[in-house]
């Protein structure tokens, strides 16, 4: 299986703050480290490290920030195909985290938002059945769509985060064969049981410390999360689907508890470094990860 992902990539600063601000408060913080983000980049990495090969297909702005993000892609063992878009900033992201590990993240979507169905479509070159799509909510409706059908058309199978959550998703389920999304996401769209009601086969539903559910029409398996000390919760999500993928795909078999077990064992040494694309588990702790049973 060879991995296709679009979507967004960005550069994260880190502030820690005792507590999350209301409304008109402003509050002391610590600066912290200028990382690699985006959820398309985060999975895109995490799946490139685990040793499936992987395509990564991104809009950048014409900056500064494009520059630097094309040479932090460059040390990843992926290929990076990222497409400039005139008039815009590449994408970034401000992370305000708590000593608890909680997080509240602001992202700009804007080169995101400028990625074309062509260029989406035209990123799926070369793909052949049973290749896999990796899409997450950061795209436009058209582009998320074509890149879904453009998948259909070749055989692959899709997998699909939905954050942040878009109006258009009802009308792509059919598009999906997995979903991963957490409860308050999963609250939002009306439930796994709607989403498979809708015609996604599986549904991977990630509750934190309480772990994570494999459910389809025919069974819900859960899967306990690992116990670690959380420092920061940034990009665990990516990190938790983008495993369990390459897991079930490395071994070519459809995904399953034991992916799901490799999954939380990556996400939670994830969880316990401060950062996002720094935090990731490294090549070699993700090759001991992918051999557990």
């Amino acid at each position: 299986m060879r991995a296709f992902v679009i979507g967004n990539v960005a550069l994260d600063e880190t502030v820690t703050v005792r507590g999350l601000p209301a409304i008109g408060a402003s509050v002391h913080g610590q600066a912290g480290q200028t990382d690699l983000g985006g959820k398309g980049a985060n999975q895109a990495i995490i799946l490139g490290r685990a040793g499936l090969p992987c395509r990564f297909c991104a809009a950048v702005g014409e900056d500064s920030r494009a520059d630097d993000i094309r040479s932090r892609l460059a040390a990843e063992p992926l290929e990076a195909d990222l497409i400039r878009v005139a008039g815009v900033a590449s994408d970034f992201s401000i992370i305000l985290r708590t000593p608890s590990g909680d997080n509240a993240i602001i992202t700009t979507n804007a080169a995101a938002s400028g990625l074309t169905p062509e260029a989406a479509s035209a990123a799926l070159a070369g793909a052949v059945p049973g290749d896999l799509l990796v899409l997450q909510g950061n795209l436009s409706a058209d582009t998320t769509v074509a890149a879904l059908r453009q998948a259909r058309a070749r055989g692959m199978q899709t997998a699909l985060n939905p954050s942040p959550l878009r109006h258009f998703f009802r009308d792509i389920w059919p598009l999906v064969d997995i979903a991963f999304l957490n409860e308050t996401e999963a609250a939002a769209l009306g439930g796994t049981r709607a989403l498979l009601a809708a015609g996604v086969p599986q549904v991977v539903l990630t509750l934190g410390a309480k772990g994570a559910r494999l459910v389809t029409t025919e069974q819900d398996f859960l899967v306990p999360a690992q116990p670690c000390k959380v420092v920061d919760t940034a990009g665990a999500g990516d990190c938790f689907m983008a495993t369990a993928l390459a897991s079930a795909g490395l071994r070519d078999a459809p995904l399953d508890p034991r992916a799901l077990r490799h999954a939380a064992a990556a996400a939670a040494i994830t969880v316990s470094r401060p950062g996002t694309g720094s935090a990731f588990p490294t090549r070699a702790e993700l090759a001991e990860i992918l051999l557990q049973p």
